[in-house]
């Protein structure tokens, strides 16, 4: 995807947005369902989150970051995500930009946009999956109850000096840990 439109960045960043405690598959759902049916590009607030209703958690306020992010990155219809991703030097200063700069975007989702728009391969997407995996293979000594951005930033750090002994990238690694954990490969 990374040679994508800003049509293509933006429905990847949705998708990433609704992930957040919702099954990967029922958000890509959702954002097909609502790019189909044209409240991706123009729903409100109140339309999104009805549409959202019973297939993401938190449907009213992911619904408002959506029509933020929409707002935000199609001022006047035109694009500007794709443009605005590519001009950073480096992956972690986007995902820093994109976890201050966008609403309901953290570190994990914006690593996982990143990763799905080919700009951040080095990048981890450390959710329960990978966690226990890092524990598995004794990276970590045990899943963190909580994720602050100096603990995130230290996992992945060992989670890349692993990915780097055992000769494989980080996005592999993680591909490979998510698919063990939930018995597919996806996004």
């Amino acid at each position: 995807m990374g040679e994508g439109s800003d049509e293509d960045f933006f429905r990847e960043l949705c998708f990433c947005i609704l992930a957040v405690q919702t099954k990967a598959r029922r958000a890509d759902d959702a954002v097909r369902g609502l790019d189909a049916s044209g409240l991706l590009r123009s729903g409100g607030r109140t339309e999104i989150a009805r549409h959202l209703r019973r297939r993401v958690r938190f449907h009213n306020h992911k619904a408002a970051y959506l029509v933020r992010a929409r707002a935000q990155f199609f001022p006047e219809g035109r694009g500007q995500l794709r443009d605005t991703v590519c001009a950073f030097g480096s992956p972690e200063e986007a995902r820093r930009w994109l976890t201050v700069e966008v609403d309901g975007i953290g570190l994990k989702e914006a690593s996982h946009f990143l990763r799905n728009v080919g700009r951040g391969e080095d990048l981890a997407i450390l959710d329960r999956h990978i966690l226990r995996n890092l524990v598995r293979h004794r990276v970590i000594s045990r899943v963190p109850t909580s994720l602050t951005s100096h603990r995130y930033v230290e996992i992945e750090s060992r989670m890349r000096a692993f990915a780097a002994t055992i000769g494989v990238s980080v996005g592999v690694l993680d591909l490979l840990f998510w698919s063990r954990e939930t018995g597919e490969i996806f996004k």
